[in-house]
Formats: C-alpha cells, sequence, structure tokens
C-alpha cells in the first residue's frame, strides 16, 4: 500500500465519489472517478443483488483498464416493503429520478400505515478487482428507521428520511465527518483496510 497510491472508483456519481475522497484522501491515496475517464462507458448494472451490481462494474472496468478498481453498489433496504427500494434505490422513482423523487415516492409507499415496519438498513458492497485476481468482496450496514418527514441538508439520497434512534438524527443532519465515521460505506471501508494487505500478499501486489 506504500507505492501506488492511485486507487479508482468505478462511479459517476458526485456524492460517492466525495465520501470515498474524504476516507480515502487523509491516507494518501488519490483518487480517480468515471468522471476523469470519459472514454470509458458506463457498465450497466444488471444484478439482482448489491453484490452482483458491485463486482460486475469493478471488474468488467478493471478488465478494460489493466489495473485495480474499486467499485460500490449500495442502497436502501426497508423491512416493511420487502427490502425495497433495493438496488433499485438511484432510480425506484425512475431511471432520471432525482434524490427528491425517490424520497417522495418512498414516503408515498410506506404512507400513514402504522403496521409497515419502517425499520431500514442502509447497505453497501465493495469489489475490489485486478484482471490477475480473484475479486475482493467486502460488506458494510447501518441500521435505522424511515422517518415522516425530511430533515437535515447534508448527504445525498436517502440521508434525509434515514433516522438513526441512537442519534436522534437523521443521516442528513450529521455533517459529512460524522457520517464518514458511521455509515455503510465507512463501515465497508474499514473491512477493506483490514484485508486489504492479505488479498494483496499473495503475489506481492501493491496497491
Amino acid at each position: 500500500m506504500e507505492q501506488n497510491k492511485l486507487i479508482i472508483i468505478a462511479t459517476h456519481n458526485k456524492g460517492k465519489a466525495a465520501e470515498f475522497e474524504a476516507l480515502f484522501e487523509p491516507l494518501g491515496y488519490e483518487v480517480k472517478t468515471m468522471h476523469d475517464f470519459p472514454d470509458i462507458e458506463p457498465v450497466e448494472e444488471t444484478g439482482l443483488t448489491f453484490e452482483e451490481n458491485a463486482r460486475l462494474k469493478a471488474e468488467t472496468v478493471a478488465a478494460e483498464m489493466g489495473t485495480f478498481v474499486l467499485a460500490d453498489d449500495s442502497g436502501l433496504a426497508v423491512d416493511g416493503l420487502d427490502g425495497l427500494p433495493g438496488v433499485h434505490s438511484a432510480r425506484f422513482a425512475g431511471e432520471e429520478a432525482s434524490d427528491a423523487a425517490n424520497n417522495a415516492k418512498l414516503l408515498a409507499e410506506l404512507g400513514e400505515d402504522l403496521r409497515l415496519d419502517r425499520t431500514a438498513h442502509f447497505h453497501c458492497t465493495l469489489a475490489l478487482a485486478h484482471p490477475d485476481k480473484e475479486t475482493l468482496i467486502i460488506k458494510g450496514q447501518v441500521d435505522g428507521e424511515i422517518a415522516k418527514l425530511p430533515q437535515g441538508e447534508h448527504g445525498f439520497g436517502y440521508d434525509p428520511l434515514f433516522y438513526l434512534p441512537d442519534r436522534d438524527q437523521t443521516m442528513a443532519q450529521l455533517t459529512a465527518a460524522e457520517k464518514n465515521k458511521i455509515s455503510h460505506r465507512a463501515h465497508a471501508i474499514k473491512q477493506l483496510k483490514q484485508q486489504l494487505s492479505e488479498w494483496l500478499a499473495d503475489e506481492g501486489d501493491v496497491l
């Protein structure tokens, strides 16, 4: 981990990119995303699970670029909606839906029916791929509830609706620094850092 300090993140999502930068740059990594490689076509997310989509993105881009690529697939699963929106989190209200539209649809699906379970989970699967190595899969999760109204100005996606009972705040009411300590992505990256050296050790690779 000391020689080549470049990590390529297979995403066009500016919110995710900002979180990865905040987490990796203090460790001395330069973070690049698909915005830095406009000639590479976006990978269609055809998987049925977070892991399938993360693996698909990482392995496709790694094969094309011939280097280490980290991909993440993440989203929200609501127990009362049988795990929806799940892998469709970013496009719950349509292919080009805004965060506000997705949040509005989620609230509409839950409605005022108190019988529906509002417990929810932010899930993140990371896939670190290289053309010559078995892909490393890491998973992280944070548990909470769906608030009845959006609260907070920070974050992105479903953050304004994801209520953390132990903090009495939504994810969007946390600062970026606070979120990056407890988020599903932070949990996954912590595990990634713990397992990375062993994963690379077999052939002496250095990320």
